[in-house]
């Protein structure tokens, strides 16, 4: 099987490891924003609309199959993966991480769009930014509602900064001492995110939590990344359906 993982994320390493020690052939591909992962397969990096679009880069390369594990708010590289295997009749899986769910002592604000999440940033002044990178007009939006705008990325912000946005560069994991003292050093009165789920950004929840700090929850869209996917939330499980699938599964013609 020569098998495309679209990955950058924690989950998708965690699940090439054990697909390239099994002796599958693994192209692991990386928007490339932060960093480009260690492993031991072919790494690309950047998208396919260099390397002519991912229908023609399916096709050259013979991909058997392709498994999607990027983010949960990914949407537009998901659409096109699935988009595509189903054109070639090429097999596609799906991990799908598991939504955080909201403890009893928690405060959670759930939103189903970035019009109404703006809008509640306007009843908070310092709120600490989690939710990726965000558009000039998204981020000026945020700003305007806030006397003072704390905005975390992995890679720098592809939007210039207000002069009340303060930018903190940094990757997971992180621990929940960090995201203490970062809210209590900010003096964090709203953390905003989407709920990606995951172990790897959980502490800030925690720390919310720990200091009664209101979240402001962008929702996942609903029905996403789950068109004709067979879709797993397991690891495990997944790479064990990619392993016994290896022998048998090959590109349509």
């Amino acid at each position: 099987m020569k098998l495309l993982l679209l990955g950058g994320t924690a989950d998708a390493r965690k699940i090439a490891a054990p697909l390239i020690e099994s002796g599958i052939e693994v192209i692991y591909s990386v928007a490339g924003l932060v960093r480009k992962p260690r492993l031991e397969c072919t790494v690309i990096s950047g998208g396919f609309s260099k390397l002519g679009g991912m229908h023609k880069y399916l096709t050259e390369q013979r991909i058997s199959a392709v498994l999607d594990a990027t983010h949960p708010y990914a949407l537009r590289i998901s659409a096109s993966a699935q988009q595509c295997c189903q054109q070639l009749g090429t097999p596609y899986w799906r991990f799908a991480r598991e939504p955080w769910v909201a403890q009893s002592d928690d405060n959670w604000l759930m939103v189903e769009s970035w019009d109404e999440l703006i809008a509640q940033c306007h009843y908070y002044r310092r709120p600490f930014l989690t939710t990726g990178q965000l558009s000039q007009l998204q981020l000026d939006q945020l700003a305007r509602n806030s006397q003072q705008l704390l905005y975390r990325t992995a890679a720098a912000p592809v939007a210039k900064l207000a002069d009340n946005v303060q930018w903190l560069k940094a990757i997971g994991p992180f621990s929940v001492a960090d995201e203490l003292a970062i809210m209590k050093n900010f003096k964090t009165d709203l953390l905003v995110c989407k709920n990606a789920g995951g172990a790897a950004t959980y502490a800030k929840l925690e720390a919310a939590r720990a200091l009664q700090i209101t979240v402001l929850m962008l929702a996942r869209p609903m029905g996403s990344k789950q068109n004709d996917a067979t879709q797993y939330t397991s690891i495990e499980a997944l790479v064990e359906v990619v392993r016994r699938k290896s022998q048998g599964v090959t590109r349509k013609a």
